[in-house]
């Protein structure tokens, strides 16, 4: 299977440039996934690998020859859109075998690929119906099996899951990571739902005003983010930031906010004294926040606001000073309301980031 590499890739509007020289480089065989907020460039980027729009500077390959300047068909590329882009009039044998029949491919041929593609995709009952027979999830099938029909070298997702409800979105996902296994094929997928990324994606791309913040696996981003804005976007509910000062106490590197005094384990401590600025950023994942005894020393004392049960878990938003701080615990333990709990970071669980680049330490 193909490799895309794109190099230095740039998008304008008029004057209005969206992409700033991406750099990205995908493997064989690989499910990477572009996330980031809405208007991040993550869809444009999707796009012109498509051929749906036009590069302004830049270049694209795949197994590397140049391809921006080709036709979409010329490209060996399918792709899913978010909208299914169904043809109402046809049934879901002859919406998947479209691109077959222009090709004027043999009959026996294409009822051969568009059986194998149903069973796989679970539509075989489903060969005869209309688009308006089907729920959203079986006309999400359909769209993508009307690409994988194709055979093509690589796959595009376009937001594929975003039309769907969120019990039909997780069972979406399971499929669409069991297909990505049995397809064997390069595929790019875009979201703004990071869950959907972290579960689905191989190489994980996070962006953020046309720029690539950070590229690696969900476990790479989630325990190194190397910028406040991955950690907070990655991991749900998002990680607690609390702006604080580095204070030499004795032999002990502490940080120092609002109702928080905390000393820094001995790496992140060396690396802080390294980076020279006093003034930083302390980030906590809620679920590095553990419990501890009321008599504990360097331990946050968290007045409870709200408890949210979610089953094994419980979210729990608390107060420490001005700051709001979300917690996350076993939900077999009671909390009351209006109660102060001491929780402790961690020893891995501390990230911090300079307060001026919002970069991590």
């Amino acid at each position: 299977m193909p490799k895309i590499r794109l190099e230095k890739l740039v998008k304008r509007y008029g004057s209005l440039q969206v992409i700033h020289e991406i750099d990205l480089e995908t493997d064989n065989n690989e499910f990477t996934v572009l996330v980031g907020p809405s208007g991040c460039g993550k869809s444009t980027t999707l796009r012109m690998i498509a051929g749906l729009e036009t590069v302004s500077d830049g270049e694209i390959y795949i197994d590397d020859r140049p391809v921006s300047r080709l036709e979409p068909k010329e490209r060996d590329i399918a792709m899913v859109f978010q909208d299914y882009a169904l043809y109402p009039h046809m049934n879901v044998a002859r919406n998947m075998s479209f691109a077959l029949r222009l090709e004027k491919r043999p009959r026996k041929e294409i009822a051969q690929k568009v059986g194998e593609v149903a069973e796989m995709l679970g539509l075989e009952k489903f060969l005869d119906r209309k688009p308006a027979e089907l729920s959203g999830g079986q006309r999400q099938r359909v769209a993508m099996g009307r690409a994988l029909t194709r055979d093509a070298s690589t796959f595009l997702f376009d937001e594929p899951l975003s039309n769907l409800d969120a019990k039909l979105r997780g069972q979406m996902r399971a499929e669409l990571a069991l297909m990505s296994q049995q397809v064997k094929k390069s595929m790019i997928y875009v979201t703004h739902d990071q869950v959907e990324a972290m579960t689905l994606g191989q190489r994980i791309v996070v962006m953020q005003d046309g720029h690539i913040r950070q590229q690696g696996t969900a476990e790479e981003l989630f325990k190194r983010p190397n910028s406040r804005f991955v950690a907070g976007f990655i991991g749900s509910p998002p990680m607690n930031f609390l702006d604080g000062s580095l204070v030499q106490e004795g032999d002990s590197t502490r940080v120092i906010g609002d109702g928080f005094n905390l000393p820094l384990p001995p790496e992140l401590a060396a690396r802080a004294n390294a980076h020279g600025s006093q003034d930083v950023v302390l980030g906590m994942r809620p679920s590095d926040l553990l419990p501890v005894g009321k008599h504990k020393d360097d331990a946050l004392d968290l007045y409870v606001l709200v408890s949210e049960y979610i089953g094994a878990q419980s979210v729990l938003l608390t107060e420490c000073g001005p700051n709001k701080i979300s917690v996350e615990m076993k939900s077999s333990a009671p909390v009351a309301l209006g109660e102060t709990l001491k929780f402790a970071p961690a020893p891995d669980g501390m990230h911090l980031f300079d307060r001026e680049t919002e970069l991590a330490i």
